[in-house]
């Protein structure tokens, strides 16, 4: 089992910055894949970001690639996206997931991950 918790969101303005931070517990000796998913109101759950085991592979959804980074310290079991040039259609709520049965896998969709945090809130607004 693996607990996932995720801190730094919050509200900034237009063009401004985030770094969301996702920690695990539990079962962290098994290597995992992370990945970021967020849920505007009214909308569906969007893949943002993934992240490989080792930290080496990594993968960004379209709207989010050039202005997002996604990294991890293995050390203290933390993943981190930061968010760079925000608009307001990145606000949302903002989930972290692990998936402990395919480390490598790069693929940004829902169902592959059986961990999920309890997510942060991320407002772009002026």
């Amino acid at each position: 089992q693996l607990q996932l918790v995720e801190s730094g969101g919050g509200l900034v303005q237009p063009g401004g910055s985030l770094r969301l931070s996702c920690a695990a517990s539990g079962l962290t000796t098994k290597p995992f894949a992370v990945g970021w998913f967020r849920q505007a109101p009214g909308k569906e759950r969007e893949g943002v970001s993934v992240i490989s085991g080792s930290g080496r592979s990594n993968n960004y959804a379209n709207s989010v690639k050039g202005r997002f980074t996604i990294s991890r310290d293995n050390v203290k079991n933390t993943v981190y996206l930061q968010m760079n040039s925000l608009t307001p259609e990145d606000t949302a709520v903002y989930y972290c997931a692990a998936d402990s049965t395919n480390e490598y896998g790069m693929g940004l969709f829902s169902s592959r991950f059986q961990f999920w945090g309890q997510g942060t809130q991320v407002t772009v607004s002026s």
